[in-house]
């Protein structure tokens, strides 16, 4: 059996599919350091540049002096600490909604959240290019899944009106496509959930605090009633710390904590960390210059790379992938800018579907001018010397 892997292993090296772990030697920032280089990140989901802002430190480091580093047990046991109820309640009131509560990570949050909604007997419909761990959490929970098109509404309203009796339906899709960087037409899928009684839920985990004029996610975006609407989301991303979160009603989050697995059978987030995620949703509200800074960066690099001609995504976010299709020639770019002091990894199959491996880059407000300008001549180069452009 062991050396069935030791193959598998030098297949998925023949079609340049084969990844391994970089040690990044330097704090999450607009610039980081692998095997001693300077390299600026082009890769990295720290949108606001929050991963390592002093006030984040501060707020760690003071809950680790008051509270220590580990809960210690799970949260029903007496794993809670006030850390970990005044980060809900910020979040609830952040999302706009009755209730919220956290989770170790954004993949558990989904597994602990959609197997619990739903019976054997019901529905679950997701978008095509749903997140691995909203797929995963589907398969878990043993009701009937189908997959409809890529933000289709056509699609899903066919899948709705085709549907058996069921005991209740669930249509997930992300806010912002984690791949793509497009956005799902939540007004029009909450609206054909209205018209066939089903439930809405929304990964927001690249949305919340990078859309909307205050930060809040996709939700606000598009000007939707966020208690219509069960969100979901990490804290990764954006927020600049760790876990995952659910956002909605009283009783769903109370009910979430008595029958979720996921939730009930894992030690509590550690302290420091929920407290770091309570300064960073502080930083999002009071200081809208972070996020200001952001969307300059992306329209202005997103404006450089489509005048040059290479092929995008219908992007409508700070994520910017380039689409190479080839693997090989993925990898031979985000080489050649790796020599030139940019970190970009390619990304292939299985993460992207075949003929369509890219390099996805993503920009942070940390990022100034002279940097972006600085990727857009490398980015030029690479993909002239490969017939990109």
């Amino acid at each position: 059996m062991l050396r069935d892997f030791e193959q598998k292993v030098r297949n998925l090296k023949s079609q340049h599919l084969h990844r391994q772990l970089q040690t990044v030697e330097s704090p999450a920032d607009a610039t980081i350091t692998i095997q001693g280089r300077k390299l600026i990140s082009m890769a990295s989901n720290n949108y606001l540049g929050l991963a390592n802002h002093p006030a984040l430190k501060q707020a760690a480091i003071d809950a680790i002096q008051q509270w220590g580093v580990g809960a210690g047990a799970a949260r029903l046991i007496s794993g809670t600490m006030p850390p970990h109820n005044q980060l809900e309640n910020d979040l609830a009131q952040f999302k706009q909604v009755e209730a919220a509560l956290t989770f170790g990570t954004g993949y558990t949050t989904n597994i602990g959240l959609i197997p619990t909604l739903i019976e054997q007997d019901g529905l679950i419909l997701t978008d095509r290019y749903c997140h691995a761990s909203l797929i995963e959490a589907s398969r878990l929970a043993k009701a009937k899944v189908r997959v409809f098109h890529h933000n289709d509404i056509e699609h899903l309203e066919k899948l709705l009106k085709k549907r058996e009796k069921v005991s209740a339906t669930l249509v997930v899709t992300e806010g912002v496509f984690s791949m793509d960087g497009d956005l799902a037409p939540l007004p029009d899928l909450l609206k054909l959930c209205q018209t066939y009684d089903a439930t809405l839920v929304v990964d927001d985990a690249h949305g919340t605090g990078v859309m909307g004029a205050n930060g809040r996610g996709t939700i606000e975006y598009f000007g939707l009633d966020p208690k219509d609407i069960i969100q979901i989301g990490t804290l990764s991303k954006a927020i600049g710390t760790s876990g995952g979160y659910v956002a909605g009603t009283a009783s769903l989050i109370n009910y979430l904590i008595n029958v979720s697995k996921a939730f009930i059978f894992t030690t509590a987030q550690p302290p420091a960390i929920a407290a770091a995620t309570s300064a960073a949703i502080e930083i999002i509200k009071n200081e809208p210059i972070c996020r200001h800074r952001l969307w300059e960066n992306r329209d202005f690099l997103y404006s450089e790379l489509k005048n040059m001609g290479f092929q995008l995504t219908n992007t409508q976010s700070p994520i910017l992938p380039i689409i190479v299709k080839s693997p090989e020639k993925a990898l031979q770019m985000s080489q050649a800018l790796y020599k030139a002091g940019i970190y970009i990894p390619a990304i292939r199959p299985p993460t992207v579907p075949k003929e369509s491996s890219r390099l996805r880059i993503t920009v942070s407000s940390g990022h100034s001018k002279e940097q972006l300008q600085y990727v857009i001549e490398i980015i030029k180069s690479s993909g002239e010397e490969l017939l990109l452009i």
